[in-house]
C-alpha cells in the first residue's frame, strides 16, 4: 500500500503485516517505529486494519478448506462473487475444481486449475491438457486430494506449470486406507510422542487448527452425510508436566467408536495428518531419536 501522513514529520505504511514509518516523503523506511508515533491515531488505525486483514485471511482460508475437506458442492456464482476480493482470490487461485453434473456427480474429465471467475461467463480454468477452458456448471467441488484420481499425475502437471496454490490441496499430505491389518498398525504409528510439558503439545495442536478438549486433540470431519471425530489423547492437568500422545482413534458424533475398516477416506487421511503433526513436534525432533 502507499504511504499515509502521520504528524508533520513522518509517513507510515504496511510492510509484511507490520506498520512501518519513514521520515518525510521519499525517505527510507526506519528500522523501528518512532516512540512519538506509537499512539498516533493514524498508526492505531493502520494496526486495526492489519489485524482485520489477518482475521479476514484466516476466515477465507478456513472456509475454503472446509469446502475441500467436506468436498461440498460450491455454487459457481459464490466463487464469482468473492473473486474480486484479493484475499479470496489468493486462496482460490489454482485450486483444482471439478464441475458437478445435474445429478450432483463429479465430472472429473472437465476438472481444471481455477484461474478466473465471472458471474456472466463462469469459471476460467486450465484443464488437465494444459488448455484454457470455462466451466459453466452451476456448482463445483474443490476435492480433497485423497479423493482425486491420478493424484501423482496432477501433482506433476501442477509442478510443470509452476503452480503455487494458496490452498494446501494438491500437495497436502495424505494417508490412504489400506487393509484391516495395515489400518490397525497405522493407528499406532504416531503414538508415544513425548513432550517435555503438556502445554507444548496443547499449543502445537491448537496452532495447527485442532481443538483440544478434555485432554484430547480432536479433528472433526463431515463426510458422506455424517460426522467422524478423530482423536488423540495428549493428557490433562498441570500444563507443566511431561506428556505423551496415545494412538489415533475414531468415533461418531455421539462418541461411539468407529472400527478402522469403517472410517471413510477423507476422515482417515485428516485423522492421520493430525496424529503425524503432533508426533512431529515431539522431544525427539529437538534432541535426536533415542
Amino acid at each position: 500500500m502507499g504511504w499515509v501522513p502521520a504528524g508533520t514529520d513522518y509517513e507510515i505504511s504496511v510492510d509484511q503485516g507490520k506498520v512501518v514509518a519513514r521520515k518525510g516523503a521519499g525517505g527510507k523506511p526506519l528500522k523501528s517505529l518512532p516512540k512519538a508515533l506509537k499512539d498516533h491515531e493514524a498508526v492505531v488505525g493502520l494496526r486495526q486494519l492489519v489485524e482485520w486483514l489477518r482475521r479476514h485471511d484466516a476466515s477465507c482460508r478456513g472456509e475454503v478448506e472446509r469446502w475441500m475437506v467436506r468436498s461440498l458442492p460450491v455454487p459457481a456464482g459464490v466463487i464469482a462473487q468473492v473473486w474480486a476480493d484479493e484475499t479470496w482470490r489468493a486462496v482460490l487461485h489454482d485450486a483444482v475444481v471439478v464441475p458437478l453434473t445435474a445429478d450432483g456427480e463429479w465430472d472429473v474429465a472437465a476438472a481444471g486449475l481455477l484461474r478466473d471467475a465471472d458471474p456472466a461467463t463462469g469459471l476460467g480454468v486450465v484443464d488437465l491438457d494444459g488448455e484454457s477452458a470455462r466451466i459453466t456448471a452451476t456448482a463445483v467441488a474443490i476435492p480433497h486430494p485423497v479423493r482425486l484420481p491420478d493424484l501423482d499425475d496432477l501433482r506433476e502437471f501442477a509442478a510443470d506449470l509452476g503452480v503455487e496454490q494458496g490452498l494446501l490441496q494438491l500437495f497436502r499430505e495424505i494417508w490412504r486406507p489400506g487393509t484391516e491389518a495395515e489400518r490397525r498398525a497405522e493407528l499406532r504409528r504416531y503414538a508415544g510422542a513425548r513432550y517435555k510439558e503438556l502445554r507444548h503439545v496443547q499449543s502445537r495442536a491448537t496452532s495447527a487448527g485442532y481443538r483440544v478438549q478434555g485432554g484430547t486433540a480432536v479433528c472433526r470431519v463431515w463426510e458422506g452425510g455424517t460426522t467422524v471425530v478423530a482423536s488423540v489423547w495428549i493428557g490433562d492437568g498441570d500444563p507443566g508436566v511431561e506428556a505423551s500422545t496415545s494412538e489415533l482413534s475414531f468415533a461418531d458424533a455421539s462418541g461411539d467408536p468407529i472400527a478402522a475398516a469403517d472410517v471413510p477416506p477423507v476422515a482417515w487421511s485428516e485423522g492421520m495428518r493430525m496424529a503425524a503433526t503432533l508426533h512431529a513436534g515431539r522431544v525427539a525432533d529437538e534432541e535426536g531419536d533415542r
